[in-house]
């Protein structure tokens, strides 16, 4: 099986989930999560999900989270029919092929070992 269609098929998916404020998230949640990422609490995961590197009882940046990985849930799902492989392989190719890149020097991410690394 190759990976090639689903490389091409998941950025795609996922940068309209994450991109379009209405179907992922709102600009404020955005916002809130982009504060979380510089300030270390909150990391992309190597899974394409967005992780807490430390809890929160900042009841809106759990929201947050939730609504942006459900969003990214769906894309994974629907990328992943397209390409004919699951969800989870989706989401890991996210991580490797776009999100990786994207994460800010300094800003922390979970490997695929588990561990939360700083970049």
């Amino acid at each position: 099986m190759s990976f090639r269609p689903l490389l091409l098929a998941v950025p795609a998916a996922v940068a309209l989930a994450v991109a379009t404020p209405g179907l992922a998230q709102t600009a404020a949640q955005k916002a809130q999560i982009d504060q979380a990422k510089a300030a270390g609490v909150v990391g992309e995961q190597a899974d394409g999900y967005l992780g807490f590197r430390t809890p929160s009882s900042d009841a809106g940046l759990n929201a947050a989270v939730t609504t942006t990985n459900a969003a990214r849930r769906q894309a994974y799902a629907a990328s992943a029919a397209q390409a004919g492989t699951t969800a989870e392989v989706a989401g890991a190719r996210m991580f490797e092929a776009n999100l990786l890149a994207r994460i800010p020097a300094g800003q922390w991410y979970r490997n695929a070992q588990g561990q939360w690394v700083q970049k």
